[in-house]
C-alpha cells in the first residue's frame, strides 16, 4: 500500500552524511495506526517509530546529495492515497512507483481513496516534468520513455471515459465486463475484472467527479 511510497537517501561522501527519509504525510499516517489490508485479508500492524519517516510533506520538497538534484512530490489518489514521483533532475530520470504500469494491470486501491481520475491527473502532472530524454522508472516493469508514459496515459484516460458512461448508467463491474468496456485497448489484462472492480468502487466513491449533473 502506501507504505512503498517512503525511500531513503544517503549521500556516499562521509563529509556529506545525510540520512533522510521522506515521505509523503498520508504514509505516515499509514504506518503509525494499524489498519485493514482488504486485498491480502489480515491487519498491518503500525510500525516502530524508528522505522516511521523523519520528514514528511503534502505537496513537493527537494533535497541535494552527492552533487544530485533529488526534486519530489505527492500524487494524489493514483494508485493509493500515499503515492510519489522522485525526480533525479541532473541524471534526468524519473521514479514514478506504480503510477506507470507497464506490464501489470493498472492497480487501483479504492480501499484508501485512490481512483481513475486520480490516476490520470498524477500522470499529467509526470509528464509535465519529463522531457523527451528522460527516462521514467515504474515500480515492476522495463524503463519507459515519455512517450511510451503518455501512451499509457491516454489509454488510461480513454477507460476513464468509458468507465464514467457505464457508471453513470448503474453498471457493475461484471456488466462493464460483459460490455467489453476494455475492448479495443492497446494492451491486455490478466485480471480484467479485479481492475473493473477496484476502478467501479473508486469511480462511485468520487461519483461527485463524474458529470456536473451528478451529486
Amino acid at each position: 500500500m502506501a507504505h512503498a511510497c517512503v525511500f531513503g537517501v544517503r549521500s556516499l561522501r562521509r563529509s556529506d552524511v545525510r540520512a533522510v527519509e521522506d515521505g509523503a504525510e498520508r504514509t505516515l499516517e499509514w504506518m503509525s495506526s494499524d489498519h485493514w489490508v482488504p486485498a491480502e485479508d489480515r491487519y498491518e500492524i503500525a510500525r516502530p517509530k524508528a522505522a516511521r519517516p523523519t520528514e514528511t510533506f503534502l505537496t513537493t520538497g527537494s533535497l541535494k546529495t552527492g552533487g544530485e538534484q533529488i526534486d519530489y512530490g505527492y500524487l494524489t489518489l493514483a494508485h493509493t492515497n500515499g503515492d510519489i514521483y522522485v525526480f533525479f533532475r541532473n541524471a534526468n530520470v524519473l521514479a514514478v512507483g506504480d503510477v506507470a504500469s507497464p506490464l501489470r494491470d493498472p492497480a487501483l486501491d479504492y480501499f484508501t481513496g485512490a481512483w481513475i481520475g486520480g490516476r490520470v491527473d498524477a500522470m499529467d502532472i509526470l509528464l509535465k516534468l519529463a522531457n523527451e530524454q528522460t527516462r521514467i522508472v515504474p515500480a515492476y516493469g522495463p524503463m519507459m520513455s515519455k512517450a511510451e508514459f503518455k501512451a499509457e496515459r491516454d489509454m488510461m484516460e480513454e477507460v476513464r471515459d468509458r468507465l464514467f458512461k457505464q457508471v453513470r448508467e448503474g453498471d457493475g463491474p461484471k456488466d462493464m465486463l460483459e460490455e467489453g468496456v476494455l475492448k479495443g485497448l492497446a494492451r491486455t489484462w490478466k485480471d480484467p475484472y479485479k481492475f473493473l472492480y477496484d476502478a467501479a468502487k473508486g469511480c462511485w466513491a468520487h461519483h461527485d467527479k463524474l458529470d456536473s449533473t451528478v451529486v
